[in-house]
């Protein structure tokens, strides 16, 4: 039972400042497993730990994508440690022996969260469908599937059920998209507009954009350079320079 700001520090550090100088990482299974089981803020931190046990110590994990699937809420394109938490995401989701219906859940999952995310996490959260996409073409039948949304009464997909295999992600449709290529801001728009065509074989590099935050959004919006738009036929002279300007018959400027 330990507080959670101490939780916090320990795993944050825990991956780069401790494991790799321990005779025996393995030692620190119970505690990340615990870390990972609590939830919200710890949960994501403890990815970071269980990765390295994973993937250099032979960890296995029950249920460990059915608890990451858990993490995906609301507060996921918000929280300080996004950046972390999809770079770990991008990496557990690459292998190509996974299931269809496990990367189908995560990808209607990811894009249902989408329809109330901010612009910065968005532009990094399409590119990262689109690389699942790439990696497990079986689950293309999202985007292709006859007749889309228009054809559906209502969506298959079940999105309060934790079991993933129990979702019927790969009965829907990715229709959230679709509503995404209306969005407000022009680059998020023209990023969902994408699966309106044929993906490209080579995956996009998110690296740059899992940090986006919205103020460099802002910062490229006021810098760019403004197009000059003619609102009028005829050039205005003055306030009543206008030919055949009705006002310039009645009033005039002394």
């Amino acid at each position: 039972q330990l507080p959670t700001g101490l939780y916090k520090k320990v795993l944050v550090i825990l991956h780069d400042s401790v494991l790799p100088y321990m005779n025996e990482p393995t030692l620190m299974m119970d505690f990340l497993t615990v870390a990972y089981g609590i939830g919200g803020a710890i949960s994501l931190l403890a990815l970071n730990g269980l990765f390295i046990l994973i993937h250099q110590h032979n960890l296995e994990y029950p249920d460990f994508y059915k608890k990451l699937y858990s993490l995906l809420d609301p507060s996921i394109y918000h929280v300080k440690y996004r950046a972390r938490f999809f770079h770990l995401t991008d990496l557990f989701l690459s292998s190509s022996h996974l299931p269809a219906y496990l990367v189908a859940a995560f990808i209607k999952r990811l894009a249902r969260l989408a329809l109330t995310a901010p612009p910065e996490a968005l532009l990094m959260i399409i590119p990262f469908i689109c690389n699942l996409f790439r990696r497990h073409p079986a689950c293309r039948v999202l985007v292709h599937r006859p007749g889309g949304p228009a054809d559906m009464s209502e969506d298959p997909y079940i999105m309060e059920e934790e079991e993933p295999s129990e979702s019927r992600a790969l009965e829907s449709s990715l229709w959230e998209i679709q509503s995404l290529q209306n969005h407000y801001h022009p680059d998020v728009a023209k990023a969902a507009a994408v699966l309106n065509q044929s993906l490209s074989e080579m995956e996009d590099d998110i690296s740059g954009l899992l940090e986006l935050s919205s103020y460099e959004l802002f910062d490229k919006e006021v810098k760019k350079k403004a197009v000059d738009v003619p609102l009028e036929f005829e050039q205005v002279r003055g306030l009543f320079g206008k030919k055949n300007d009705i006002f310039a018959e009645h009033f005039s400027l002394d």
